[in-house]
């Protein structure tokens, strides 16, 4: 997140959403790493909110950021950024991102010579191409080049920025346009004075005449049109190549240009009369690069389908008018009108209204979720039937939508073991091959007794076969595709080398709070003990749990709302993983599990039950019958448990109050996708939880998990993740809600978070996203990076095979050049590329569900 400059003079600019309130408000963002934990947000928060004129701040120390919306006539960024530094932190200078639109840069050596061009350009902190997009991302120091400097940078390098924003990723807006394009007529035309050459020299050689001699060899009509050819479809090879010698690059464009150029040589100072080669390769080639650009485009469509989900305007209504703008002149708090059959504009809260709305476009749910006052609805979805009014929660560049794009993006940044294997190969793959046709075209004629013509043939034939971009392109594009299709089945993948590791995991661990089950717990039973009724436990629970952020916590304090009577409470103390304790009206109490008792000394064998007065429950009269005692021991909490609740224990230090149990419902799905697991390749499902032994077990066996952990604390379940990593080659995926579990999520090979849509952290956080709470998109997950992984294998040796066997058959007269060029080329790139594209159909199945 780029920082606003502290020292910069406040012109009421916005860095970011503005407030809807205020005609003057201003967001402003900077950057403290050193930020990390809640303490330092708090302390951070309670300076700057010191100051007159700040409406709202957002520290998050997860990203090290600070936002804050204040009031521009009451104070400035720069008063903001003191009161950070008085809170005892720095502001990072960070440099400016921009991301440029590079069409055209649409293979490695593409990308290769703007990398070689942008290599010059001073200020620049970073840079990065990404071709199977088309854009370069690059960030530039403050006071750094101009971004007219840097476009002029990579135009140098022979290619146009058509965008500065990377939103617009190819300037062929279809198939015909491409077809249609400059330098595809150039190429019909070209090839057309191909095709008249060869019909003079083949079919009508009577009609073919000789116009001419240069350096005593014949020049016949049929060689002019092949140099007419050439002239024509080899301009922008010959142009491109120009721009790959001043930059350095030995790559296709100069391999291409060498061998037109060379044959065009032998041909006019040696007399070797290989006017045809030179045309042949003009105009195949050019083809081949048309091909090529066909099969990037329908890979980058995958992209801008996600891009072109959120409508460009919004209907809001201000000053009591109802006005249609864009979207991006939407501020922060206004209020959106979503009519039925409208993509929903912004992300938002809906404040009027309930409608059903389609969320597959971000989550991939295949059912419209129901939408009513107070519910989150997200940019690019689609309002289906009923009236909705949304407050804007955020910008129309901060959305949910954009996050994904961005991250579906940048994920090709992460490259997989494969894609950094081929990029070393290819380092040494060109000039062995280079040097091989230099060899080939010395020696042929003493070795294997060809003409000094035929053995030029051969070296311009190895040329052609000496750049691998179809190598190069294969993994990437496989990469794009498939994380392009999970997240358009609501599955975001981070990085390449997560899709790669993804399909080769062995082993799935689940947490079992919010991804097994709904994570909505409920109270079910209450037993008072020890002459209280079941209203002072509720009510004493609730004083506990109300500053607790545990589910079973919340749960609690649900039940308990209408109880009213609270008591001051003080020293509230979360005891990690057993309780928590706080003093209620003066006195200690405690709340947790039952071993926390037990520490306190408390005999839960012999525990009497309230039975005159109180409220008793079902569960307790028929477990108090023998002289209104209980065991909670052996007897009332291993019953509970194994009906798989969770049991609570509330009490003084000196008193045991009563018992309370809550219980989580199990996913419908859950056991089906267990069940698609294992028949898709995995080896072992295993549940790790904090939860107690009798009610893990119970949950496990419904969900049908090959075994299960219980009891863990958060390190104890980084230790089970670490143990299952060393029991297996593949690895292990971890799945959990994202924030709680999120050291589990961090040691696995793979971290996989539930329910991320809308969820900054989570989406940050992990290496993969559930977008939905569905567990069938688990499946879905590891099938689709299985035939991902299947796909970059058979892209990469098939690609490096064709190559290899091309080359080594050249010298043996086995391979003209025209099917270099046509196979060599331009058919394993649209090959590879056409392959790739295989992982878009691959779709989330509809698992069984419990109720089914």
């Amino acid at each position: 997140m780029t920082a606003e400059d502290p020292d910069a003079p406040d012109d009421g600019s916005t860095t970011g959403g503005g407030a809807a309130d205020s005609s003057d408000a201003t967001v402003s963002r900077f950057d403290v790493p050193e930020m990390d934990c809640p303490s330092c947000a708090g302390k951070v928060e309670s300076s700057v909110s010191t100051l007159d004129g700040v409406e709202r701040i957002d520290p998050q120390p997860t990203t090290g950021t600070v936002a804050v919306r204040y009031d521009g006539e009451a104070t400035d960024a720069a008063a903001i950024a003191d009161r950070v530094r008085e809170a005892g932190y720095t502001i990072a200078e960070t440099g400016e991102s921009i991301r440029l639109s590079v069409p055209d840069m649409d293979c490695a050596s593409c990308a290769g010579k703007v990398e070689s061009a942008l290599s010059s350009v001073d200020g620049l902190e970073s840079y990065e191409t990404q071709p199977t997009t088309g854009t370069v991302v690059l960030t530039r120091r403050s006071g750094g080049p101009t971004e007219e400097r840097i476009v002029a940078a990579i135009e140098s390098a022979g290619y146009e920025v058509v965008d500065t924003t990377g939103t617009e990723t190819t300037d062929a807006a279809s198939d015909q346009d491409l077809w249609t394009s400059p330098r595809a007529l150039k190429t019909w035309l070209s090839g057309a004075v191909l095709a008249a050459g060869l019909f003079l020299e083949f079919l009508l050689p009577g009609t073919n005449a000789t116009v001419g001699t240069i350096l005593g060899g014949p020049v016949h009509v049929a060689d002019l049109l092949f140099l007419v050819a050439v002239a024509v479809g080899g301009q922008a090879i010959l142009r491109n190549g120009y721009y790959s010698a001043r930059n350095l690059n030995l790559d296709i464009d100069l391999l291409m240009s060498i061998a037109i150029l060379g044959a065009l040589t032998a041909s006019l100072a040696f007399g070797e009369a290989l006017y045809f080669e030179a045309a042949t390769l003009a105009v195949l080639f050019s083809i081949a690069e048309l091909l090529e650009r066909y099969s990037m485009d329908r890979a980058r469509n995958s992209l801008e389908e996600l891009m072109d989900l959120s409508p460009e305007e919004a209907t809001v209504r201000r000053d009591g008018e109802e006005l249609v703008v864009p979207v991006d002149d939407v501020d922060v708090g206004e209020r959106v009108l979503v009519r039925p059959g409208e993509k929903i504009p912004l992300d938002g809260d809906v404040i009027d209204g309930d409608s059903a709305v389609n969320q597959a476009p971000i989550t991939g749910e295949s059912v419209p979720v129901d939408k009513t006052v107070g519910d989150e609805v997200f940019a690019g979805t689609i309002n289906e039937g009923g009236y909705l009014e949304v407050q804007v929660t955020s910008t129309a560049g901060d959305n949910t939508l954009s996050r994904i794009v961005e991250l579906v993006e940048d994920a090709q940044s992460n490259k997989t073991e494969r894609e950094q294997f081929v990029e070393r190969f290819s380092s040494y793959y060109t000039p062995v091959v280079v040097a091989f046709a230099v060899l080939v075209t010395v020696t042929s004629p003493v070795v294997l007794g060809t003409t000094v013509s035929t053995a030029v043939v051969y070296g311009l034939t190895l040329l052609v076969l000496a750049c691998p971009c179809a190598f190069v392109i294969s993994t990437p594009v496989s990469v794009v595709s498939g994380i392009t299709s999970a997240a358009k089945n609501g599955v975001l993948i981070k990085g390449g080398n997560h899709l790669e590791a993804m399909g080769a995991v062995d082993v799935v661990a689940f947490d079992k709070t919010g991804t097994l089950t709904r994570g909505e717990l409920t109270v079910t039973d209450v037993i008072a003990l020890n002459g209280n009724t079941e209203q002072e436990v509720l009510r004493c629970a609730r004083g506990l749990e109300a500053r607790s952020e545990h589910p079973i916590g919340e749960a609690i304090v649900a039940e308990a709302s209408d109880g009213g009577g609270d008591r001051e409470v003080d020293g509230f103390e979360s005891i990690t993983g057993k309780g928590v304790r706080a003093e209620l009206g003066g006195v200690p109490h405690f709340a947790g599990k039952p071993g926390l008792f037990e520490e306190l000394e408390f005999d839960l064998s012999h525990v009497h039950a309230t039975t005159d007065g109180g409220l008793v429950t079902k569960t307790a009269q028929q477990l108090c019958e023998r002289n209104n005692c209980l065991d909670l021991l052996d007897e009332t909490v291993p019953r509970l448990q194994s009906e798989g609740k969770t049991v609570v224990l509330v009490g003084t230090d000196e008193e045991l109050e009563g018992v309370i149990a809550v219980a989580d419902e199990v996913r419908p799905e859950a056991r089906a996708a267990v069940e698609r697991l294992k028949s898709l390749g995995i080896e072992k499902t295993v549940m790790l939880t904090g939860d107690n032994e009798r009610t893990a077990a119970a949950i496990a066996e419904r969900v049908g998990v090959d075994g299960f952990a219980a009891e863990l604390l958060p390190d104890e379940k980084v230790d089970h993740v670490e143990e299952l990593d060393a029991e297996t080659e593949g690895g292990v995926a971890m799945v959990g809600d994202g924030i709680n579990d999120a050291p589990a999520l961090a040691t696995a090979t793979v971290g996989v978070a539930m329910g991320a849509a809308g969820t900054d952290t989570a989406l940050e956080t992990a290496d993969v996203a559930l977008l939905s709470d569905d567990l069938s998109k688990l499946p879905y997950l590891y099938d689709l990076s299985g035939r991902a992984n299947g796909v970059i294998r058979q892209n990469v040796w098939a690609s490096l095979g064709v190559k290899a066997a091309l080359a080594v058959a050249v010298p043996f007269g086995y391979v003209p050049i025209w099917l270099a060029v046509l196979a060599g080329d331009a058919g394993m790139t649209t090959a590879v590329t056409g392959n790739a594209m295989r992982l878009s159909s691959v779709e989330a199945e509809t698992l069984a569900t419990d109720g089914e």
